[in-house]
């Protein structure tokens, strides 16, 4: 496993800064439960999902910057999240390619593609092909494993 991580990192009002060589975020399962809410350690941790229409973003239209809760890494930016019917909040596409990772869950007798943060591993949710132009996908997240950082 690599020491760093090569990701992009973006201001709180969602400008793109500069791509940096980051630290890995490693942490063992006793530091992450000390530091996380449950609900945050089960999704992010544990690759749980929350229930849909439950999570705290999900209907959430206000304009700002999806951070990662466990690491804080910029992930999602409101103008790409769009109203799915789910109950998730989804976007189209990630703030930056690099700062995300796409690994193939074969989970509960299903082929799908997981999304986790780059730089700490966190679960985020899964990708479908049955989202919105311009790039036909959906990002379909767990509000637990986001912080939502309101644009001023």
């Amino acid at each position: 496993m690599p020491n760093t991580v090569k990701i992009v990192e973006f201001s709180d009002s969602g400008e793109r800064q500069q791509t940096i060589e980051a630290p890995k975020v490693v942490k063992s399962e006793t530091e992450w439960r000390a530091e996380l809410p449950p609900n945050v350690f089960e999704v992010a941790r544990h690759e749980g999902t929350e229930r849909p229409f439950t999570g705290e973003y999900w209907d959430n239209h206000e304009h700002g910057l999806y951070r990662c809760a466990c690491c804080g890494a910029a992930l999602f930016n409101s103008e790409t999240k769009f109203e799915s019917g789910t109950g998730w909040p989804s976007f189209y596409a990630p703030v930056a390619e690099e700062n995300v990772a796409a690994i193939e869950d074969r989970s509960f007798g299903m082929r799908r593609i997981a999304v986790s943060c780059k730089r700490c591993d966190a679960h985020l949710g899964h990708i479908f092909p049955d989202g919105p132009a311009p790039t036909g996908q959906r990002y379909c997240m767990n509000s637990a494993a986001l912080k939502f950082i309101k644009s001023s």
